[in-house]
């Protein structure tokens, strides 16, 4: 599975550009703030019907304008996407229209790797919280069904506890009802998140190993609530916590991850290059565990992936990436050099794509495919 073909208008920074992509790596290059990053993250969105990086869709749309439409061939589906400001999106599969959009998670699995993801081990649990839900939604279709359907109860819920705050007239009976339906959801989403960091725990230690050259020792724990506890009797102890709170205080949606270095909080003792090879660690383990399950490999993502990594890492990460036998990359970089040479010297097959404020540049395609 690849993306052999994206057509951008009016997405982001890009007016309308068409760009074709080799099935092996992808080197994307130029400035800071011309549209590297835009363009990998149009990827993401054209997988996931969302980006990477902001929930609102009318953030995506170049400035001035109304709409976005994305146009995409991935193996042999063509995926269009059209979006208007205060209008429903659309996305469409061989020119039939979803009525879900949760029906394409899952279609075309993505794994994308950019800067911000040191927050995963710096910033809260939704971070981590999101790692998870990305990763199993894209392997289980009731997984992200389950998700949708406890938000939506928990919300409701929350919205009860701040109204009978104000108004008063709290009933019991009424906060069990939200409690009971969302009983099976939530009970889904523990016990799929248990079986998963099972799996991924193990592998995302042998590939800091790996990355790290065997320096440190990695580790990942699933903290919930759930572990010790029923989430129907939890909910009943603390109904007097979640009156005083205005909000629900038990749940999934308080689970974490536990990311240790040699036993030690990453958060605290992780200098920048380890906190680096950590998240390259746990994305890896990510496509790694998604290529397994879906029997396809998903797409890779690499934003600004040299920054702040040693020669020795990069080396290790580049044998770990080819180790994986990894089908289509995508790699931006602000250096037009770097990346090139270490792709001659992987002797691989790629497409060099310059990017600058939104256009692509005319310059011939070193290692294309024929």
């Amino acid at each position: 599975m690849h993306i052999k073909n994206l057509k951008l208008t009016n997405f982001k920074n890009y007016k309308s550009e068409s760009f074709h992509f080799n099935s092996k790596y992808n080197a994307v290059v130029g400035f800071n703030g011309m549209g590297k990053t835009n363009l990998l993250d149009a990827v993401y969105f054209t997988c996931m019907t969302k980006s990477n990086f902001t929930s609102q869709d009318r953030n995506l749309v170049l400035m001035g304008e109304d709409f976005l439409r994305t146009d995409a061939l991935i193996s042999d589906s063509k995926i269009v996407c059209k979006y208007e400001k205060g209008k429903k999106k659309v996305f469409e599969i061989n020119k039939k229209a979803y009525t879900k959009l949760s029906d394409h998670i899952g279609k075309f699995p993505v794994v994308f790797i950019a800067p911000n993801d040191q927050n995963l081990l710096l910033e809260g649990s939704i971070e981590r919280r999101k790692l998870l839900d990305n990763t199993i939604s894209q392997l289980d279709q009731k997984y992200l069904l389950s998700l949708i359907r406890y938000n939506t109860l928990l919300n409701q819920r929350n919205a009860y506890l701040k109204l009978v705050a104000k108004s008063g007239g709290y009933n019991q009976e009424m906060a069990l009802t939200y409690t009971q339906q969302m009983l099976e959801p939530c009970q889904y989403i523990f016990t799929k998140r248990s079986d998963f960091i099972r799996e991924f725990s193990d592998s995302f230690a042998k590939k800091y190993g790996v990355i790290s050259n065997g320096q440190e020792v990695a580790s990942c724990n699933y903290k919930s609530q759930l572990v010790d506890g029923d989430f129907l009797e939890l909910t009943k102890e603390n109904i007097q916590k979640d009156r005083i709170l205005n909000r629900t205080s038990i749940g999934i949606h308080k689970d974490d991850l536990v990311f240790k270095m040699d036993d030690k909080a990453v958060k605290y003792f992780a200098s920048q290059g380890q906190t680096k090879s950590f998240v390259l660690s746990i994305k890896l383990a990510q496509y790694e565990i998604i290529a397994q399950v879906k029997n396809v490999k998903p797409i890779l993502l690499l934003d600004d992936l040299f920054d702040k990594l040693d020669h020795r890492r990069v080396q290790h990460l580049i044998s770990l990436l080819e180790s994986e036998k990894v089908e289509q990359v995508f790699i931006s970089d602000t250096d037009p050099d770097r990346i090139i040479n270490i792709l001659e010297e992987m002797n691989v097959e790629y497409n060099k794509i310059v990017i600058n404020n939104g256009s692509q540049q005319d310059e011939k395609d070193a290692g294309e495919e024929e």
